[in-house]
């Protein structure tokens, strides 16, 4: 069998993202329950390379490979010859010999694909500047368990529909047939080829997709809020969307139009004030804790399809 990546939910029809889910929850019942916890990575490596700062990316990942029995190796680029000029090519050349599979979180989506180009092993997503598929299975995972699988959801995404973390909530969404609002200022919408593969995705499911410039109108009948930082590291537009994002803060004003059993999610960290308010991010709606929770059953499930 040819090698299989998890670089974009894109790659994974809706039948493999669902059995990621459920052997998520199975993992998480069996931790939960204190079980014996299928040891699918035995004797396997798995390099867990970072080019930008992570808490629940890197403990996740790092306990996740442990707990089904492999050894995690975490590495900060600035340790690697890559930092000094070597090649992604000859680093992907190089690892495959000594590891199963290479997890990076990076800055740019090229240097993903360029590892994968030449990687004879899994190549892993843990961030890029387009994609979070490993946060979208955790986003996922925590609708499911609040909401069910109801092809009605509304799940609405309020702030920088140019995010990473949008663009896979965007595609999940699209593939599990919800129905799924960007509430955004211009400027700041879904990049145009990540929707529009994400709009083919809705002929088959019966998902739709919206954008919206007004987050009050966005959010009306919501089942689910979502809102990451306004500031992801790199952007270098800040004076402009401090003018431009602050109507778009979750609130308890703008709670009040969805339904009253609504939830809050945030990948964190989160700037309390800023896209989202204290008395929100730790109230009775939000679901954030939970849904970094599940960042380690989802990487299990991941883990354990890959390498297993």
């Amino acid at each position: 069998m040819s090698k299989k990546d998890f670089l974009s939910l894109q790659d994974y029809s809706a039948s493999e993202i669902n059995d990621i889910l459920s052997k998520s929850m199975f993992f998480k019942r069996a931790v939960k329950s204190k079980l014996d916890i299928p040891q699918d990575l035995k004797g396997k490596h798995v390099l867990l390379l970072f080019e930008k700062p992570s808490t629940r990316t890197r403990i996740s990942m790092c306990v996740a490979v442990s707990m089904l029995g492999g050894a995690p190796i975490p590495v900060d680029k600035s340790s690697l010859q890559a930092s000094r000029g070597e090649t992604l090519k000859d680093t992907a050349l190089v690892l495959s010999r000594y590891v199963d599979a290479i997890a990076a979180r990076v800055k740019d989506h090229n240097s993903l694909l360029e590892l994968s180009k030449h990687a004879s092993i899994p190549v892993i997503n843990m961030l890029s500047d387009k994609f979070h598929p490993l946060q979208a299975l955790a986003d996922a995972m925590t609708i499911l368990e609040n909401k069910g699988l109801k092809k009605d959801l509304i799940i609405v995404f309020v702030g920088d529909g140019s995010a990473n973390t949008c663009h896979s909530l965007m595609i999940v969404c699209s593939k599990l047939g919800f129905r799924f609002r960007v509430a955004c200022p211009e400027g700041y919408k879904p990049d145009e080829k990540i929707l529009n593969s994400a709009l083919s995705n809705c002929k088959s499911s019966g998902a739709s997709i919206s954008i919206f410039l007004d987050p009050k109108e966005a959010v009306q009948d919501a089942d689910v809020i979502y809102t990451d930082t306004w500031f992801s590291m790199g952007v270098t537009d800040i004076e402009r969307r401090k003018k431009v994002f602050p109507p778009y803060q979750v609130n308890s004003e703008l709670l009040s139009y969805a339904k009253k059993d609504v939830i809050v999610l945030h990948c964190q960290p989160w700037f309390l004030g800023q896209e989202i308010t204290e008395d929100v991010a730790y109230g009775p709606h939000s679901k954030a804790f939970d849904q970094a929770e599940n960042r380690l059953y989802t990487s299990m499930a991941v883990l354990s399809k890959l390498l297993k």
